[in-house]
């Protein structure tokens, strides 16, 4: 089947949308893509290719420093893996989160080189910056996947939001990942760094975590 193009017009030249595009289409743009930042969303034969604007790697960006500086100074053991690609093919979904991170179940994924998600566990927390507007809608792809934990930043508020027995996502005060963590003051230092010096926000902010107890 030939794939048909559709192009979303408001921002032309950084979003499109492929209708009618077979898995091994999408297995081989990703080859062919590789490392580049470029964004790739598959539900059941339509794709969308994104290239993420500065706005949009910032906060992402701000939000992974943060939970690095979490995970060394509170020794918590975690594997970052930023914007792997997960994808299954028996569900025809995937994707490639903002960030993300193995936490429980660090240990099943450390020195793997590459997953396989109809054997090895999803992320446990995976952040999507929600900025520019979409054709595709990511997060039932995320719930498809059975990543457990989303941090969703949108319109200046950073939402977590658990997947329940239902498989449906809710939103939640805390977080699974990481329980101790208090997320209003979180968001707080993650806001501060779009105005002040980010690190000097960042060496306050570690200074915080240092009080927390996990």
């Amino acid at each position: 089947m030939t794939a048909k193009l559709a192009r979303i017009p408001f921002n032309e030249q950084q979003h499109l949308v492929l209708h009618d595009v077979s898995w091994d289409l999408y297995k081989q743009l990703l080859r062919e893509i590789g490392d580049r930042p470029i964004r790739m969303t598959f539900d059941n034969g339509s794709l969308e290719i994104m290239s993420p604007l500065p706005r949009h790697e910032k906060w992402g960006n701000r939000i992974g420093r943060m939970i690095e500086i979490l995970s060394l100074e509170l020794n918590l053991p975690i594997e970052p893996l930023g914007s792997t690609t997960f994808k299954r093919k028996k569900l025809g979904k995937g994707l490639e989160p903002d960030e993300c991170y193995y936490v429980q179940h660090a240990d099943a994924v450390r020195g793997k080189d590459r997953l396989d998600l109809a054997v090895d566990p999803p992320p446990d927390l995976a952040v999507e910056v929600d900025i520019t507007s979409r054709s595709i809608k990511r997060q039932p792809i995320y719930r498809a996947l059975g990543i457990p934990e989303l941090w969703r930043f949108r319109a200046r508020r950073l939402a977590v939001m658990l997947l329940g027995p239902d498989k449906t996502y809710s939103p939640s005060a805390t977080s699974a990942a990481f329980p101790f963590l208090p997320m209003d003051k979180f968001e707080a230092f993650l806001l501060r760094m779009e105005h002040e010096e980010q690190t000097a926000v960042l060496r306050e902010f570690r200074d915080w975590v240092r009080t927390l107890k996990p």
